[in-house]
């Protein structure tokens, strides 16, 4: 393996410096940009060598599978911006929260999560796991009395989002953190829609955070990749390691140097997306024809405070409900000259989508209406693009969609 000439990561450092520094391991070329080492192995010096790399008396790289230069430089780098002692990486946002729970969790353990959660990650807790005999409790993530209802018996993990996907609810981490681990529980929180820059939940009581790479870290849609942190331990060390190891939901090397770049620039993205959303919101507010608007960074939020109060900015995602149904909604939607309708988020581009009949879909009616996705509801990422543009483009459509 050549030998690692860069300087190593000062812990001291801030974000910013972070984002641009950290995890960088340089070649005997010196190269200025990270290398991409597209490699699927590795080879050895002799026999002997290779037996010692298995028995783990020598470390070094052995297979792409295990562990990569490239991807492990986006794992010490976003440990050092998480502020976490460890990074796992994998192939998708999914496959990091498949991972973090199945690696966790056996039969006869409990897992409890809220009722407001990403389609996919609702079906892992509900659907998948209980075929393997773990039992699963949902709750409302913003009822703390359900929260401790369903923490008086001993549970094994809890998994939440915060703010969740697509209504914006916003969990109160420390208090619910503080029941989960009396009860035993390890907590899990995807953080993907704060992003590592608005919100820090291993500060907030957390022990494992899980993002969908593919959002605002690399923010231009263009690869998949996800990640899942926290500390040294057996969790970490032993029991994910070993899972992600023989399981193979690896992240490619290419993928990771994409990933590399997209931090660069994260805090800058996502200083402008803030900004944008808040004057999105605020257009959107105004409009006699929407008939709520949920934006942690509003007042009207009904967990305004608390939003603010746990992360460092109000968001780059909008929800929001066009009056008239999804006949109303869909000439909104279709009516939009620039924004594209989409269900990725956390992208330069404005992405807006539909829960209802995408993301959410598969969820029976009475379930999306009690987590308040009605067949009204969008689901808008704002983008990078001048805010003034952004709030011309709603406005048109939805004068379209208002003449019927």
């Amino acid at each position: 393996m050549a030998k690692d000439t860069a300087p190593p990561a000062n812990p001291n450092w801030r974000p910013a410096t972070k984002l641009i520094r950290g995890g960088l391991k340089r070649s005997q070329f010196q190269e200025t940009s990270e290398a991409i080492f597209a490699t699927s192995g590795y080879v050895y010096e002799n026999a002997e060598d290779a037996e010692s790399a298995f028995k783990g008396e020598k470390q070094r790289y052995i297979y792409s599978r295990f562990s990569n230069p490239t991807v492990a430089m986006f794992e010490e780098r976003l440990a050092l911006l998480e502020g976490a002692d460890l990074c796992r990486a994998t192939a998708s946002g999914m496959s990091a929260v498949f991972a973090a729970l199945a690696s966790f969790v056996k039969a006869g353990d409990r897992v409890v999560g809220p009722r407001a959660l990403f389609g996919s990650c609702l079906y892992i807790l509900t659907d998948i796991l209980p075929r393997y005999g773990v039992e699963t409790v949902i709750v409302d993530g913003t009822d703390l009395d359900q929260w401790e209802k369903a923490l008086s018996k001993p549970t094994k993990a809890i998994f939440l989002e915060t703010p969740s996907n697509p209504t914006l609810e916003v969990v109160d981490l420390p208090k619910v953190a503080e029941m989960a681990h009396a009860a035993g529980a390890m907590v899990m929180v995807d953080n993907v829609f704060a992003s590592p820059i608005l919100q820090k939940p291993l500060e907030l009581g957390a022990d494992v955070v899980v993002y969908s790479a593919t959002k605002h870290i690399d923010g231009q849609g263009r690869v998949l990749g996800g990640a899942i942190l926290g500390s040294h331990g057996d969790y970490m060390d032993e029991q994910l390691r070993m899972f992600v190891r023989h399981t193979g939901p690896s992240l490619s090397p290419f993928n990771a140097w994409v990933l590399l770049k997209g931090l660069e620039t994260l805090e800058l993205r996502i200083e402008r997306h803030c900004k944008n959303a808040t004057i999105a919101a605020n257009f959107l507010e105004s409009r006699k024809d929407i008939s709520r608007t949920l934006y942690p960074g509003l007042k009207s939020h009904p967990q305004h405070n608390l939003a603010m109060k746990q992360m460092s900015g109000p968001g780059t995602i909008i929800a929001f409900e066009v009056a008239g149904g999804k006949a109303a909604t869909f000439r909104f939607l279709n009516a939009l000259k620039m924004i594209d309708v989409s269900n990725n988020l956390g992208d330069a581009k404005s992405l807006i989508n539909h829960p209802a009949t995408t993301t959410h879909q598969r969820l029976p009616e009475a379930d999306r209406a009690k987590l308040g996705i009605s067949d009204g509801l969008v689901r808008l990422s704002v983008g990078l693009e001048d805010a003034a543009d952004i709030v011309d483009d709603l406005a048109q459509a939805l004068d379209i969609a208002a003449r019927g």
